[in-house]
């Protein structure tokens, strides 16, 4: 089974559609507000489908475009700016920053209930303590899609390649609420396929082509292919996708896999953001 990441991101637009326009008829259609800085094509395109994905699904959208020079301080005070903007529920500064600046300044500086990538120190620490609020996109997606498969996550062997602050660990701490026995494995694990082997649900974001070979991968297994490389002109994940077909009882395409999914989760976290902010509003 190929699992359709375009076709269940259609499922989650139009339950947000739903949200968005009961939002709307109190009043308060929900805002997103993206930060780009620099001329990074990759990025300007990344913001253009997350804007199109809020002209779908009714969503308001602006995007503040800072030069290539501006510094931490700037990011900083655009942000604070939208922070006190009642119009705008959701803040997205898109990464990486030019001149490998760090974002984490920048990053913390985003309201808690306004941070829709789920980045903030406030809602990382809520996710480990168990009490998830907004959450990184891309392992909601993959955990949104598992529950929609009908897969009980609990008890179940899941294996994580990647460790990054974006999908590895949250994702980890995701499943974990969910009472999965977790292994995130990494650049300095040794005998990867030892571990692949055993995942009943297998997640690879190590941002290495062809990285899991079909014999790494257990049959019956659920794989999520978080990778996007290019190779040859042509964009690939992590995972030997036609090998691990053969083996595994569904697999994630890439592209058309955890991308749509991701980037549908953006837009039903910005409806959770307003719906947050509405009911602090009233208290």
């Amino acid at each position: 089974m190929i699992i359709d990441g375009k076709a269940l991101a259609s499922e989650v637009e139009a339950e947000t559609r739903v949200r968005v326009e009961e939002l709307a008829a109190l009043g308060q259609r929900p805002g997103l507000a993206t930060i780009i800085v620099g001329e990074n094509p990759a990025s300007a395109m990344y913001v253009r489908i997350k804007h199109s994905a809020c002209d779908r699904v009714g969503i308001r959208s602006e995007n503040v475009n800072l030069p290539e020079d501006a510094g931490i301080d700037e990011i900083i005070e655009t942000i604070r700016d939208l922070n006190g903007r009642e119009d705008v529920n959701g803040i997205l500064l898109q990464l990486p920053l030019p001149g490998n600046r760090d974002p984490a300044l920048a990053m913390a500086a985003i309201d808690p209930a306004k941070d829709v990538d789920g980045f903030h120190p406030f809602n990382m620490g809520s996710l480990l303590a168990g009490a998830e609020r907004l959450v990184p996109c891309t392992p909601k997606g993959i955990i949104w899609a598992l529950e929609r498969l009908g897969v009980d996550l609990k008890g179940k062997e899941a294996v994580i390649v990647g460790h990054s602050n974006v999908v590895g660990k949250p994702l980890a701490a995701m499943m974990l609420n969910r009472n999965a026995t977790v292994s995130v494995c990494h650049v300095f694990t040794r005998d990867l396929a030892a571990h692949t082997r055993k995942a009943e649900i297998l997640v690879v974001a190590a941002g290495v082509p062809g990285l899991i070979k079909g014999d790494m991968v257990r049959p019956g297994a659920y794989v999520f292919d978080v990778g996007i490389n290019r190779v040859e002109g042509k964009t690939v994940g992590d995972v030997e996708f036609d090998e691990a077909l053969l083996v595994a009882a569904a697999v994630t395409p890439v592209p058309g896999g955890v991308g749509p999914l991701t980037v549908s989760m953006l837009m039903s976290q910005t409806a959770t953001a307003a719906k947050m902010q509405e009911q602090m509003n009233e208290r």
